[in-house]
């Protein structure tokens, strides 16, 4: 098999929201550090919503973006807390997988703070193949034809294999 073929993982983007800054951002922060190991980075608003008193460059979460070893040790962990089940509308049609955690105390060796609280968060997984970086330089910018391009189907049996996840339809 053609070696650019290969599918991987090109990232794990560990996102917890909780809409406002201040105290519960900072203990947003703290989870991200404790599960994931690394400094988080604060992501802001974009838009105004009046209804929930959010304003444009607003703090609103916190992020980490984890690569290589990182990325698949992590992913291990998220994963076994799901029961290495997810469901088959987690994955979208360019075959990137996104499921939640509803409890950072699910992880192992995690205990309850009762000054954090109970605080989930989101996991998403890109998948890629090597090359796929023609598209997003900024010199010489190309489209990927789409036999280059991961699918559904490349991704479930990528994860199922790599993994060993049930993946339920």
């Amino acid at each position: 098999m053609n070696v650019m073929r290969n599918p991987r993982i090109e990232k794990v983007v560990v996102n917890i929201c909780v809409g406002e800054g201040g105290e519960k951002l900072i203990k947003a922060e703290k989870v991200l550090q404790l599960v994931t190991g690394r400094k988080s980075v604060r992501t802001v608003s974009k838009t105004i919503n009046k209804d929930w008193g959010i304003k444009k460059g607003m703090p609103i979460g916190c992020k980490v973006t984890l690569r290589n070893e990182n990325a698949e040790k992590f992913l291990k962990d998220a994963l076994w807390v799901r029961d290495n089940k997810i469901p088959d509308y987690s994955f979208d049609d360019n075959g990137n997988l996104s499921f939640g955690i509803p409890d950072y105390t699910d992880f192992p060796g995690m205990k309850y703070d009762p000054k954090i609280g109970v605080m989930g968060m989101d996991v998403c997984v890109t998948m890629g193949r090597a090359g796929a970086r023609v598209k997003n330089r900024k010199r010489c910018a190309h489209k990927i034809p789409r036999k280059h391009r991961m699918t559904y189907e490349e991704a479930t049996t990528f994860i199922k294999n790599r993994f060993g996840i049930e993946v339920i339809e």
